[in-house]
């Protein structure tokens, strides 16, 4: 099978999402104990597009069975290894306030693939303590040194809007290949650093405004 690494296009963020989707969807028909579905099934049960599914796959080999279908199992750890979560990613979070522990005790972040390593503040309270879980909150000053001794791959910002973008920069310049940003405030893309903005009061904002519009 052909990894994304390979191919001479980037992959468009679109097919990413749904390849997500798709992966959801085989984590749950397996946890039901279904062995085999057909595109269609897994479009009827999850509200997807069957004809989307077999495109998205088959610009990267070939899956499925003629007559048969797709082996849930298989096509899940096809997946997994496609989108490089056949092994774990390690996480640093900036912020050890409510969010950032919050994000670190969560188990979407500490599953199949994922793994917190470490908090980071710069308040002297909380610095040597941990999480509900038991997640370490580091000293802010150490974060490079820190980068480098767990080998984080992915920062998670979870700090006051006017600390993100400095984090964001540290964090590029110690290595970190991907950001994902929950402070209210755009930090833009930067070299070598991959960065997805999650303002969570765009959403609820966006929301307000389809009620605003629908009840008009």
């Amino acid at each position: 099978m052909r990894r994304p690494s390979e191919r001479t296009e980037p992959v468009p963020e679109a097919t990413s999402h749904r390849l997500s989707l798709l992966l959801r969807s085989l984590r749950g028909l397996e946890s039901a104990g279904v062995h085999t579905a057909s595109s269609f099934e897994i479009a009827a049960r999850y509200g997807l597009n069957s004809a989307q599914i077999r495109k998205d796959l088959a610009q990267f080999g070939e899956f499925g069975v003629r007559g048969l279908g797709y082996r849930v199992h298989e096509l899940k750890a096809a997946l997994k290894a496609l989108m490089g979560l056949d092994r774990t990613r390690v996480l640093g979070i900036a912020g050890a306030g409510n969010l950032g522990q919050a994000l670190a005790d969560s188990r979407n972040f500490n599953a199949e693939g994922f793994r917190v390593a470490a908090l980071f503040d710069l308040d002297g309270r909380k610095i040597g303590g941990r999480s509900r879980t038991g997640v370490p909150i580091r000293d802010i000053s150490t974060l490079e040194e820190a980068v480098r001794e767990l080998g984080i791959e992915i920062g998670i910002i979870a700090v006051p809007a006017e600390g993100a973008l400095p984090i964001a920069q540290r964090m590029a310049a110690a290595g970190i290949g991907a950001l994902l940003n929950f402070a209210p405030v755009t930090v833009p893309a930067l070299p070598g650093l991959l960065v997805k903005n999650v303002d969570l009061t765009f959403f609820l904002e966006n929301l307000s405004f389809q009620l605003a519009v629908t009840k008009a």
